[in-house]
């Protein structure tokens, strides 16, 4: 994989966690195709000998662009309860691999994250981490996910709700 190409890709999630992180959660919708299917698989407390501790066809959510749209609409209402005050958040993203995919227009990209979100004054602070798996893909306004499927790497989440993205 080029360097050039690597950047371009590192920078697209780089600016993707700057807009989850400050709440643009409109402008980072734009950043999604609309045939995107955005998933997170449940992880296990038994692995198994000789595979994963993933079940991969039971799912925290599986979503489509048009269900995200809908959970960013009810962010901006009254019902949106549990973002009355806006928890701070920050996404910490790493060990970006781009790979080629079977179409020319897309890549294959595995990285790191780490979510952070406290709430008021609360001491506590909710954490999460885990591998992403995106299809990103070259569209003519740039670049775009196509997929993303999160790996967490609790099988309990230590977290209040799924509220966020990842």
């Amino acid at each position: 994989m080029n360097s050039e190409l690597q950047s371009q890709i590192s920078q697209f999630l780089y600016h993707e966690a700057y807009l989850l992180d400050h709440r643009k959660y409109e402008e980072w919708l734009n950043l999604l195709t609309d045939d995107i299917v955005y998933r997170m698989p449940v992880r296990v407390t038994t692995e198994e000998k000789n595979g994963s501790n993933l079940v991969d066809d039971m799912t925290y959510f599986e979503e489509t662009k048009k269900s995200l749209i809908t959970r960013v609409k009810r962010l901006y209402t009254k019902s949106a309860w549990v973002e009355n005050p806006a928890p701070r958040q920050r996404h910490f993203i790493s060990n970006i691999v781009v790979e080629p995919n079977s179409h020319s227009d897309e890549y294959q990209v595995r990285s790191y994250f780490l979510f952070h979100r406290s709430r008021g004054s609360d001491l506590n602070i909710e954490q999460l981490s885990g591998e992403r798996v995106d299809v990103i893909r070259k569209e003519k306004e740039g670049w775009r996910i196509a997929s993303r499927t999160i790996y967490p790497d609790q099988a309990v989440l230590g977290v209040m709700n799924l509220s966020m993205f990842l």
